[in-house]
C-alpha cells in the first residue's frame, strides 16, 4: 500500500469515527467527557471483563507505591461520574477509551489495544425494563444505519448493506433452536440470517447450565427475569460483515445492576468480599443513579463500516511477527 493509500485509508477511519459519534451522541444525548487510561488498585472501578484477565500494573512514585491499573474499559467508572457530574435521566456521557487487554487472544478483530466509545445514560424510575433496552438498542442501531448512510455517500464503493431493522433474540432461544453449536456458531448462524441482532442474556446460566458468554458481576444485570420472562436485561450487538462473511460483535451494553441484582451476582459468582470495595459500597448504599451503559468498539465499527478484514488496518497495536507475516503475504497491510 502506498503512503497516499494509508492516507486515505487514516481520512476515511478519521470520518466514520466522527460521524458515529455525532449520531450516537445525538440518538442518546450523550455529552463527550473526558476519562481515565488508568485507576487506582483495590476500588473496584476497573472492568474485570470474565474474571482472568489480567490488567497492567504500575506503581506511583509519589503516591507512596501505590498501584494503579490501566483500565479494560470504564464500565463501572462511568456510572460513578454520572452522579458526580448531575446528569439527569434521559441524558448521559460519552467518552473515547482507551484500553490494554494483554491477555486478549490475537485473531483478525481481536488485538491487545481496545479503542471503544464508552457511553452511560441515567435512567428513569421504572425503566428497569426490556423494553426501555430494546428501545435503546434501536436508537444505537439508528446511529450504525446513519453512519453507514453517510460512509456509502462520501465513499461510493461502499454499498449499504444494513437491513431496515435489527432483530431481538435471545441466549436461551438460540440454545433451543441450534443445541449442537458452540455460542460462536449460534450467534453465526442467527446473524447470517438476520443481518442484524441484538442478541440478549449474556453473563447468566441458560437451561443446558452453561452462559452463552462470560460477564463481570458488577454492571450488567444478566440475573434479573424480565417482563418477557427471560432472564437478563443485556446483551451484545451483532453485525454480518459481508468481507469476513461472520458474526461480529460491535457492541456490549446492558441495564446496570441495582443493589438487589449486585448483591444477586456477586453470590452467584462466588466473590461477595467485593462488597466493600468503593464502587460496590456506593452501589449497595444507594448512592448511584441507575443507568444503563455500553462499549461500542471503535476499530470494529470502522472494521465494519470500511469493509475491511483485519483490526490492524484500522488501529495501529503490537503484532507477532508470525501475524505480519501472514498478512503481508495476504497482502494486507497494518497500519
Amino acid at each position: 500500500m502506498t503512503a497516499q493509500q494509508l492516507l486515505k485509508t487514516e481520512e476515511s477511519i478519521g470520518f466514520v469515527k466522527e460521524t458515529f459519534a455525532r449520531e450516537l451522541a445525538r440518538q442518546l444525548h450523550l455529552s463527550k467527557v473526558s476519562s481515565p487510561i488508568a485507576v487506582l488498585d483495590g476500588t473496584g472501578i476497573n472492568d474485570d471483563l470474565n474474571g482472568t484477565e489480567r490488567p497492567v500494573h504500575f506503581p506511583i512514585k509519589a503516591m507512596a507505591e501505590q498501584r494503579a491499573v490501566v483500565v479494560h474499559s470504564l464500565a463501572k467508572w462511568k456510572r460513578v461520574r454520572l452522579q458526580e457530574l448531575g446528569i439527569e435521566p434521559g441524558k448521559g456521557l460519552l467518552t473515547d477509551m482507551r484500553a490494554l487487554r494483554p491477555d486478549e487472544d490475537y485473531s483478525p478483530i481481536h488485538s491487545i489495544y481496545v479503542d471503544q466509545w464508552d457511553w452511560e445514560q441515567r435512567m428513569a424510575p421504572g425503566q428497569r425494563t426490556s423494553a426501555f433496552l430494546r428501545a435503546t438498542v434501536e436508537k444505537i442501531y439508528a446511529a450504525l444505519q446513519a453512519t453507514e448512510a453517510q460512509v456509502a455517500a462520501e465513499y461510493p464503493e461502499i454499498t449499504p448493506v444494513l437491513p431496515g431493522k435489527i432483530t431481538f433474540l435471545h441466549a436461551e432461544d438460540l440454545l433451543r433452536q441450534y443445541p449442537g453449536l458452540t455460542p460462536k456458531q449460534r450467534e453465526h448462524e442467527a446473524t447470517r440470517q438476520y443481518g442484524a441482532v441484538f442478541l440478549m442474556g449474556i453473563g447468566g446460566k441458560l437451561a443446558h447450565g452453561e452462559p452463552h458468554d462470560g460477564r463481570a458481576p458488577d454492571y450488567d444485570d444478566w440475573s434479573t427475569r424480565n417482563e418477557e420472562g427471560h432472564q437478563g436485561l443485556n446483551g451484545d450487538i451483532l453485525l454480518w460483515h459481508p468481507v469476513l462473511q461472520t458474526s461480529f460483535e460491535v457492541s456490549s451494553m446492558g441495564i446496570r445492576v441495582d443493589k438487589h441484582a449486585l448483591a444477586h451476582q456477586l453470590e452467584l459468582r462466588g466473590c461477595p468480599e467485593r462488597r466493600t470495595l468503593r464502587f460496590h459500597d456506593l452501589l449497595l448504599t444507594d448512592q448511584l443513579p441507575q443507568s444503563i451503559g455500553g462499549g461500542i468498539g471503535q476499530s470494529r465499527v470502522c472494521m465494519f463500516m470500511l469493509r475491511k478484514a483485519h483490526i490492524g488496518e484500522v488501529q495501529v497495536s503490537i503484532w507477532p511477527e508470525s501475524v505480519r507475516q501472514e498478512l503481508l503475504e495476504a497482502g494486507v497491510a497494518l497500519l
